[in-house]
């Protein structure tokens, strides 16, 4: 009897062993074009952010111009500051003035985020390859990105992003209406590191003096 238990644990065991070898081995799945460019980015640091300021345009020299923002991602509140005056609201409850306060939030977060928001927003890609960057001429990554044709504040429009071979964007097309000819072409320049978060502070066109700025980015991390 002693043997016969000893031949069924012997079996059993085996059987588990064999078991596990058939496990199979989690494959990492390779990263989209969007989810290299926010790596690219850093986006690995995001969920540690507690709050995102920055201020979109205005001057260096004129610490009252341009729009300043104060956004906490996690809870959604807003404060926006502009000559002087100060309006705060949370994103899940706006009313008539917060939604138009809103839709500069959303159009300059845009700006500040866009390595982020690929992988945040609900879009459709179109990856080219090389192509000529619309400003520089260099060759550059070239991932189309078009917006679902109901929903948001502007709906149908499209964004052609350029980006080097690091998956850093370079410059971009803006179209609205996912019209052929760009509305706007700049740059993406003035790359610093705000607390993992690498991040473009100068966008130019090169045809004239336009200098579009992101400022006093500041990223507060969580404790």
């Amino acid at each position: 009897m002693k043997n016969l238990y000893y031949f069924l644990s012997l079996l059993l065991i085996f059987g588990c062993n064999r078991a596990a070898k058939l496990i199979p081995i989690p494959v990492e799945q390779p990263k989209s074009i969007a989810e290299e460019i926010a790596a690219a980015h850093g986006y690995e640091n995001w969920h540690k952010v507690k709050e995102f300021e920055f201020t979109f345009g205005g001057k260096a020299d004129d610490p009252n111009s341009g729009r300043s923002w104060v956004w906490n991602p996690k809870t959604d509140d807003v404060r926006l500051i502009r000559q002087g005056d100060t309006i705060v609201y949370n994103r899940s409850s706006m009313d008539s003035i917060a939604i138009k306060s809103d839709r500069a939030f959303i159009n300059d977060k845009y700006w500040a985020l866009i390595p982020f928001q690929l992988v945040w927003d609900d879009v459709t890609f179109e990856e080219h390859g090389k192509a000529t960057a619309p400003v520089s001429n260099d060759s550059l990554n070239k991932l189309s990105i078009i917006y679902p044709s109901e929903g948001g504040y502007t709906p149908g429009d499209a964004y052609d992003i350029f980006y080097d071979d690091d998956y850093v964007i370079r410059e971009w097309n803006f179209r609205r209406g996912n019209a052929e000819t760009p509305n706007l072409s700049n740059t993406f320049e003035g790359y610093k590191d705000y607390n993992g978060l690498i991040l473009a502070s100068e966008h130019k066109k090169d045809t004239s003096s336009w200098n579009l700025l992101i400022r006093n980015i500041k990223v507060t991390l969580e404790d």
